[in-house]
């Protein structure tokens, strides 16, 4: 077996010494992949033994942050940069067209940008972007005064870091404070930063490993906040912090023991009280006090109860409660402040088969609902002070609409946002009484070419094995012959009951624009047909997950819009687990499949409760210390499922420090489908050794990797410009 560290410099010396594309091209055959070595790792669960030849890949914390890498370590750096360094090798004859779609893509951004001011408390709050930056800068304004404050100069706290995010920003009730996060390692690991907006000066308060976000007490002097475990990131204490003293001595006022849970701190729209809240993927209990009373008793509001989920908003003299108490799809509810348990719960919107609740915006005169019917998001306006209400109007056949940033309680304008697959993102006011409604900004498209009549959007339904109807969302240019020859990237999510709408990208035209049709599956595991979908595609239904994409692929092939030598399949984390999953049930239907920060090894992951979210996650994909959960887990697993036979193109995608999918579950897997695939078809991983989860953190260096993906699959094509 060739060293690892002659892999790296002979890709090196391809790519310097070959500058003729059809050299390039030609010579591509006589670049070697990285070969990891094998290291035979038993583990034996419930009378079965697996073999992890690649379970060596895997770094602790204190290895992969030592200033010295250790032998391990080094072993591991010099697979994941000769992946790297093999990837650039295979892709050089498609430099050009790597170089024009980051461009292309760059170029329809507008540089200069604004967003639309949030008012809140007598000062309107926005961010600017200016041409070049990488950052936003935030600003308010007084809207008495007119006066305007740079809060956070984005590009200047970024500069010369690898990755650099802001966390939640809050200020407090008198305007005077403001507190925020940063995480510039991308672990989402936020230090809390203290800052004196009246003045412009930095305090000398700091806070270490948080979630990024606070609340303020209404004494103007005090912020709750949520710490996280430093081994598994649960965020698991919410501590107390006085400006001005130590964070050492801050006190702990409720810490979650339970290690299915999590829990956060929030604050109500009324500024009235304080919450904490703890969940999993099944049940959930909220705390709460008045934010005047800072060293106050945290009350219980309802115990809580395996399968009893619920939220908590106030208006008024009660809390206002969506739940699953006997409604699968939620209902809406209430009860007085003081008489709290679900004894006292009253009901105001009833449950609704077809009908999912997802949320409440609440104001003095009305309250907006988040309902989704038929796979589509609906904004429901009602009155309280009588029975009148309303929906807002949408036309498209797939769209995504939401209540955006709405601080204000006082007003009679709810925000909202709408896009759809031919609609750039556009905000707009909406007044509940007159029901006009105003926009106030539509992303702008920079390419004088662009037209949303430019494009056509479509619904569609596939029927999956087992007789139910998935929706299909898709988009294609118009005037383009739908045949067998389009190219087809599929998309699809389907876990957590994350719900994947339809919405605009400017990004996708580079596919649109060159005769692909995008489409998403939108599958159980998510929720957009209600809570059913979701249990239907988890736990010892989630091969629904798997089979629902697979018919939605051969749907597309029996309408005519492409068949298996132009169908691409695309989907990140557990998505990526998808892509695994579909790859090896039915790895004949898709030229390419691009997997991003997939989740691919999935009793391994799930057994070790010290990876992150391993113990929040029991309920979605189950505890494989129970046999029953662990031979179904092993019956998808992608890792453990990979056989000797042929593969379609892949592309895979992660980040060293991602702490949500650890690099080596990507890792191991290119390693384990490259030593057994029979096939010469491509397989390359591209490992981002400064990011985590998320992806570059800057704000057009995300796109290179976009970039990278899009000539992975116009490559297929040959398409080359």
């Amino acid at each position: 077996m060739k060293s690892t560290n002659f892999l790296i410099s002979s890709a090196l010396l391809f790519v310097a010494c070959t500058n003729d594309n059809d050299s390039l091209m030609e010579q591509q055959d006589t670049i070697q992949p990285p070969m990891a070595e094998k290291v035979a790792f038993e583990m034996t669960e419930h009378g079965n033994t697996r073999i992890d030849d690649y379970f060596w890949m895997r770094l602790s914390d204190e290895q992969k942050e030592a200033t010295t890498p250790d032998e391990q370590t080094q072993k591991v750096l010099d697979y994941l940069n000769a992946e790297n360094e093999y990837l650039e090798a295979k892709m050089a004859p498609h430099k050009a067209l790597r170089e024009q779609l980051f461009e292309e893509i760059v170029g329809r951004i507008e540089q200069k940008d604004e967003s639309v001011p949030v008012t809140k408390n007598g000062y309107s709050y926005y961010s600017t972007f200016d041409e070049g930056d990488d950052y936003p800068r935030y600003f308010r304004k007084n809207l008495e005064s007119d006066e305007v404050q740079l809060l956070l100069d984005g590009p200047e706290m970024g500069k010369g870091l690898s990755y650099f995010a802001v966390g939640g920003q809050t200020v407090s009730p008198d305007n005077a404070l403001m507190v925020y996060g940063v995480d510039t390692v991308s672990r989402r690991q936020y230090v809390l930063h203290f800052k004196d907006i009246t003045t412009g000066e930095m305090l000398s308060d700091k806070i270490i490993n948080t979630t990024g976000y606070a609340v303020w007490a209404n004494d103007n002097k005090t912020v709750f906040y949520t710490r996280q475990d430093e081994v598994t990131l649960r965020s698991y204490r919410i501590y107390k912090h006085v400006i001005g003293t130590p964070s050492e001595s801050d006190e702990l006022v409720y810490e979650e023991k339970d290690e299915t849970f999590s829990c956060y701190v929030s604050k109500s729209k009324s500024d009235e009280y304080l919450f904490i809240e703890s969940s999993q993927t099944l049940s959930s209990e909220v705390r709460y006090i008045s934010a005047n009373d800072v060293n106050g008793t945290w009350k219980v509001v309802q115990p809580r109860e395996r399968n009893l989920e619920y939220s908590v908003s106030h208006f008024g003299d009660h809390f206002y409660i969506i739940t699953n108490l006997e409604a699968r799809n939620f209902r809406l509810m209430k009860t007085p402040v003081n008489k709290t348990s679900k004894e006292n719960w009253e009901e105001i919107i009833a449950h609704r088969s077809a009908t999912f609740l997802e949320g409440i915006e609440i104001f003095k005169d009305f309250y907006v609902l988040e309902e989704r019917t038929n796979g589509l998001t609906n904004l429901r306006i009602k009155s309280w002070n009588n029975n009148d209400e309303h929906y807002i109007e949408f036309n498209d056949p797939a769209y995504m609409a939401y209540t955006s940033s709405n601080p204000e309680y006082n007003t009679d304008v709810v925000r909202f946002g709408y896009t759809s697959l031919t609609t750039p993102n556009s905000v707009f006011d909406y007044n509940m009484k007159t029901r006009e409604r105003e926009l106030l900004k539509q992303t702008k498209v920079l390419d004088d070419n662009f037209s949303p009549d430019n494009y056509v959007s479509e619904r569609h339904y596939a029927t999956a094995r087992d007789g139910v109807k998935v929706p299909i969302s898709l988009v294609y240019k118009k005037g383009m012959e739908l045949n067998e020859n389009n190219p087809v990237l599929l998309y699809g999510y389907g876990s957590y009951g994350n719900s994947i709408d339809p919405y605009f990208s400017s990004v996708r035209l580079s596919l649109l624009d060159r005769g692909f049709v995008f489409a998403i599956a939108h599958i159980r595991g998510g929720q957009e047909l209600g809570r059913e979908w979701y249990e239907d595609g988890k736990l010892l239904k989630k091969k629904n997950t798997f089979y629902d994409f697979i018919d939605c692929g051969e749907y597309l092939i029996e309408k005519g819009f492409t068949k298996p030598a132009h169908l691409y399949a695309q989907g990140g984390s557990a998505g990526g687990l998808l892509m695994g999953a579909v790859m090896n049930m039915r790895p004949d239907l898709w030229n390419g499949v691009i997997a991003g920060v997939p989740f691919v090894d999935v009793i391994s992951t799930m057994w070790d409760e010290t990876i992150p979210l391993t113990t929040g996650e029991f309920d979605e994909w189950g505890n494989p210390k129970d046999k029953e959960y662990y031979d179904y887990m092993l019956s998808y697993s992608p890792y453990d499922n990979i056989e000797k036979k042929d593969y379609p193109n892949t592309l895979i995608t992660t980040g060293y420090w991602d702490s949500q999918v650890q690099y080596w579950e990507p890792a191991k897997w290119i390693a384990k489908l490259r030593a057994n695939k029979t096939d010469d078809n491509l397989l390359m991983m591209y490992c981002n050794m400064d990011v985590g989860h998320g992806g570059a953190s800057g704000r057009f260096e995300r796109y290179k990797e976009v970039a990278l993906e899009y000539a992975f699959l116009l490559s297929l094509e040959g398409i080359e410009e």
